[in-house]
């Protein structure tokens, strides 16, 4: 009964949503007289070229209660890992969080290009700009919750200006 007022729920809150504004999924758990609610949002996937065997997607997960992101898959690809991006000694390195994401009581965390990603290994085709990409997301206490990533470009933060490459002077000249 408890899985089906949550899809009810979650039903209506996408029915809600005006264009534009970002799709929010939300699961639900009581325990031990705990209600936790986990709401995920702005879901994208970074597009890749053709015969690239990874990629990336990114989302922002809040936790009412605390919890953790211990898990992650999609159809698009054969495994899908929690991976974190670090600067050490002006090199720029990867890894998998084997332990999972905590989910910090109240606070949102966002997965965001240069930092935590979840990176979808074994594609099983190109992600292509427009598609729509179901990722499923395993928790420590939270019953799992499928979110859907757009395959889109990066957007610029608010106030910046995307960056172009620098103006090449004509052959001609040095």
């Amino acid at each position: 009964m408890m899985r089906f007022m949550t899809a009810a729920v979650v039903l209506f809150g996408l029915a809600a949503c005006q264009p534009g504004e970002p799709v929010a999924t939300t699961t639900t758990v009581d325990t031990d007289g705990t209600k936790n609610v986990i709401t995920a949002t702005a879901a994208w996937c970074r597009p890749t070229p053709n015969g690239a065997q990874a990629g990336a997607c990114y989302l922002t997960l809040k936790s009412s209660a605390g919890d953790r992101l211990t898990a992650a898959a999609t159809p698009v690809s054969t495994a899908t890992q929690i991976h974190n991006m670090t600067m050490e000694d002006d090199v720029m390195r990867m890894a998998e969080m084997a332990e999972g994401l905590p989910l910090p009581a109240g606070q949102s965390v966002a997965l965001a290009p240069g930092g935590v990603h979840l990176m979808l290994v074994g594609l099983t085709a190109p992600l292509v700009a427009g598609q729509t990409v179901p990722l499923t997301l395993g928790f420590e206490k939270s019953p799992a919750m499928t979110v859907q990533a757009e395959v889109r470009q990066p957007v610029p933060a608010a106030g910046t200006v995307p960056a172009k490459a620098a103006d090449t002077p004509p052959a001609d000249q040095p």
